[in-house]
């Protein structure tokens, strides 16, 4: 190159074939499908058994149980201030089917907010049981004593429980155990003397309170339904027993829920754009995907039949260190017969795996339909990413027993209507406007039932984001 010459680059030098973006325009490209994020594994719906219902509901006949109030109460936060909704303390089992407004309200004037630190004793074992908590935010243990005289922990309370309510029934109670904050408390505080004080005033309060206390205790076995009287390891003739096994007067009825949305495509569409794969056919596919993720957010997180939401409170469980450890899992295990099934987040399925790791245990797996599934003593551990994780970077792990023979969780379904793509799904023409837009009602119906109460539990407020 010569003195002067100037370099010519590559965007400088003339065309000399024709460019890749121009030879495409007459090329026949292969292509995907239309892909989709939102699809997710959607272990719930495939593990669930499905049962097929006639007229739209199904109704759980179950034996005679009494209720006792093991709800919880719900609470106001305004700035630092916590106060107790009024008709929550109907919760409470002295005042459950008590429905006086204004008393309620006062009674929640009465409620003193108080703060308390980890290790902290809130009440204790032996001690005259005056007042009612009602628990805000935090952890509470339940420390009793042993068989050899060491404490030993009852249970684990969280947000919206209560204890020290027999006071408000028995002035002579006293306290069957130790309750230790473990982590920072706010604890709302009813005085049994401001009941008692308010019970002078109000007719109704008062007549209600006598009533509970004189009320005879109805015979029930450890779930709370009605007794039924037997006989045995008896000789000789003694009379026995008679007896007759009492049903719930008013079973619960679940009605199908519905999800629907009207797919919309140009008739121009579908027309000229079908090779080489179909649109309408594509617009249906990726619609019932989306369908089908909102089908298992609502049977995990619908108010009326979801899981969490129906899952009974003594069947609800508090990890013991805040981590979902293996002694966690023992114990929601514990609570029911034949689980089949863990259903957690991810990331809760992470923080399970830590544990285990930092304890030198290593989970088996099994293999379901190609896949490689965590277990725990058997049982598998399915991931749903339905299962909320909230600001505080905690979830929940979820434990069924299924089918309608084991008396567990099943999945309730209408089969056989009219434009039906699967069961229970239809894809409906709703025919073409002026606009020419063509127009389908793509539809699920589906819900939920939980045929007797320990079916279903839940380890809540796992702690995922904790590492140690």
């Amino acid at each position: 190159m010569s003195v002067g010459e100037e370099v010519r680059t590559e965007q400088d030098r003339p065309q000399q074939s024709l460019g890749t973006a121009a030879a495409r325009n007459l090329a026949t490209t292969t292509k995907s499908v239309p892909q989709m994020q939102e699809i997710s594994s959607r272990w719930l719906l495939r593990m669930l058994p499905w049962v097929d219902i006639q007229g739209g509901t199904y109704r759980v006949n179950r034996r005679l149980t009494f209720a006792v109030g093991d709800g919880r109460v719900t609470f106001v936060k305004t700035g630092d201030r916590v106060e107790v909704i009024p008709a929550e303390l109907g919760e409470l089992p002295a005042l459950r089917s008590y429905e006086d407004d204004e008393v309620l309200s006062e009674l929640a004037r009465h409620c003193e907010q108080r703060e308390f630190g980890p290790g902290d004793v809130i009440a204790e074992f032996g001690g005259r049981n005056e007042e009612v908590y009602l628990l805000a935010h935090g952890k509470v243990e339940k420390v009793g004593t042993g068989p050899y005289g060491d404490d030993a922990v009852l249970g684990v309370l969280a947000d919206g429980a209560y204890f020290g309510d027999r006071a408000l029934l028995d002035g002579d109670a006293i306290w069957e155990y130790t309750a230790r904050a473990v982590t920072a408390c706010t604890v709302l505080v009813l005085p049994r003397q401001a009941v008692e004080q308010l019970a002078e005033r109000s007719d109704s309060l008062r007549g209600h309170l006598q009533e509970r206390r004189s009320q005879p205790q109805e015979p029930t076995n450890k779930h709370g339904e009605k007794a039924i009287d037997l006989a045995a390891g008896h000789r000789g003739e003694p009379d026995i027993p008679h007896t007759f096994v009492d049903y719930d007067a008013e079973p619960r009825e679940y009605e199908l829920s519905v999800a629907q949305t009207v797919l919309r495509i140009h008739s121009r569409v579908a027309d000229l754009y079908n090779q080489p794969m179909n649109q309408t056919e594509q617009q249906i596919r990726l619609t019932v995907e989306a369908l089908k993720e909102r089908q298992e957010h609502e049977l995990i997180n619908n108010r009326e039949f979801g899981l969490l939401h129906n899952c009974e409170y003594d069947q609800r469980i508090q990890p013991h260190d805040g981590v979902p450890g293996p002694d966690d899992l023992d114990e929601l295990l514990s609570r029911r017969r034949g689980t089949k099934l863990l259903l957690a987040h991810p990331r809760a399925i992470s923080a399970i795996g830590r544990e285990l790791n930092r304890r030198g245990l290593v989970p088996e797996t099994i293999d379901v339909a190609g896949n490689r599934i965590p277990t725990w003593r058997g049982v598998p551990i399915y991931p749903c990413n339905k299962i909320p994780v909230t600001e505080a970077r905690t979830s929940s792990v979820i434990a069924l027993r299924t089918g309608e023979a084991d008396q567990g969780v099943i999945g309730l379904r209408a089969t056989g209507i009219p434009d039906e793509i699967e069961p229970s799904l239809s894809v409906r023409f709703m025919g073409i406007n002026e606009q020419a837009i063509i127009k389908y009602l793509v539809t699920a119906y589906y819900s939920a039932a939980v045929l007797v109460p320990d079916a279903l539990g839940v380890l809540e407020n796992v702690e995922i984001g904790r590492w140690r």
